[in-house]
């Protein structure tokens, strides 16, 4: 008889996620360690938030504190939820959603936060009166550089502003969704069945992401060159950051274990294990952003200097053609 037919797999392996007090009762000295250690940085990375809170309700204008404080909490929130998915893996899914959620209204803050630095809608109108905008912008048209450019409206505007929100609106429904279908037995992450719920809800999820990222893409190309004195370009890159890591890293690594890639480790299963992975990388990550993410916020938030027409400023704005 074959030797494979002989083989037998560890019960754990097809077994849902541990609960809490499995994992406590089979650390070993690294595990120990290392889950110390991934909790004391979720912790610090809570106190330095709340922190930079204290400092931003001191020093910030009334009209910008919220969305700041908004923007700042996504590293935190995402490290604070990754630290107890990785504690209590029976609850992964619904940290991962929380987080998720978290990020989708700060998709739609990040947006409101380069208005807010220009000096409002009415500022932002005023300076860009002149221009159009082009929309031939990541992620969702970068190659169509065929679209043509766009005149700066109170309309234009509404409409950049509605694509970002209805990803915070539309993903906490979709959330809620998810869990009261989970609720009934018909929602599981990895049935991949064409008759699942999962296959057809984060798909949808997924193209509403990328609706909401194009209109914080094309205020970005407009505005980096006037808000570049508050250094827009790397928390710009820092809100990318997260957004690569929370969602992009964690879709490939639970892909992986769905595959087989990840292997199987007693007490966890190989979906488990990959979700276990994921939550102790993103405490290391978010940890490390929330760091770079004070030092990006804390500054004198004097206002703008008043803009100079400049014919060879490298911006993405077009000048409209005067009537005749």
């Amino acid at each position: 008889m074959n030797n494979a037919t002989n083989r037998t797999i560890d019960p754990s392996c097809r077994d849902k996620p541990p609960l809490a007090i499995d994992i406590i009762v089979n650390l070993d000295i690294f595990g120990i360690i290392l889950y110390s250690i991934l909790t004391f940085m979720a912790t610090v990375s809570v106190l330095v938030y709340i922190e930079e809170c204290i400092y931003i309700y001191r020093k910030v204008p009334s009209n910008k504190k919220s969305v700041i404080i908004w923007v700042n909490g996504a590293a935190p929130v995402i490290a604070t939820m990754s630290c107890l998915g990785m504690w209590i893996p029976r609850a992964t899914m619904f940290t991962d959603m929380t987080s998720a959620c978290y990020f989708a209204i700060v998709v739609f803050k990040f947006l409101v936060l380069m208005l807010e630095e220009i000096g409002g809608d009415e500022a932002f109108l005023k300076r860009a009166g002149k221009h159009k905008l082009k929309i031939s912008t990541g992620p969702c048209c970068c190659c169509c550089l065929c679209l043509p450019y766009v005149h700066i409206t109170r309309r234009t505007l509404f409409l950049l502003k509605l694509g970002s929100f209805q990803f915070a609106l539309l993903k906490i429904v979709f959330t809620i969704l998810s869990i009261v279908l989970w609720t009934n037995g018909t929602f599981d992450l990895a049935d991949l069945e064409i008759t699942g719920a999962a296959i057809w809800i984060n798909p949808f999820v997924g193209i509403l992401t990328i609706i909401a990222l194009w209109p914080v893409a094309i205020m970005f190309m407009h505005l980096r060159v006037a808000l570049r004195t508050i250094k827009i370009v790397p928390k710009y890159a820092m809100y990318q950051l997260v957004l690569i890591l929370s969602q992009l890293q964690t879709a490939i690594i639970n892909i992986l274990a769905l595959n087989g890639t990840i292997p199987c480790a007693p007490p966890f299963s190989a979906a488990a294990r990959g979700y276990m992975l994921s939550q102790q990388l993103l405490i290391l990550e978010m940890f490390i952003i929330t760091l770079v993410t004070r030092l990006l916020y804390r500054r004198q938030y004097d206002p703008l200097p008043v803009e100079k027409v400049d014919d060879n400023e490298n911006t993405k704005m077009v000048a409209m053609p005067e009537s005749a």
